[in-house]
């Protein structure tokens, strides 16, 4: 079953941070069944706090999104996302 990871950016705490992450992020995804459905495009808040943005990860399980998340190559590079924003990250399973 599809997993989808949601990285949903409340705010923005340091560019430059956010810039070297950006630009790693992606080799981290070589390799593995990952498709970005959504990356930051426009949106709008209905309900709750605003928000600055939202990336939708699709994985072919909830088990391969986790072993991306939780690989050394990604745990390296998030260190930046923890410095340069603050997020909400999900993982929620398809039907």
């Amino acid at each position: 079953m599809s997993a989808y990871m949601i990285f949903t950016r409340n705010s923005m705490l340091d560019e430059t941070e956010m810039a070297i992450y950006s630009k790693a992020v992606p080799a981290t995804l070589a390799g593995r069944q990952a498709k970005v459905l959504a990356l930051y495009g426009a949106h709008e808040d209905l309900e709750g706090a605003s928000t600055e943005g939202t990336v939708i990860l699709e994985f072919p399980t909830s088990e391969a999104a986790k072993a991306w998340y939780d690989s050394p190559s990604y745990r390296q590079v998030r260190e930046h996302r923890f410095k340069g924003a603050k997020y909400r990250v999900t993982l929620v399973a398809g039907v």
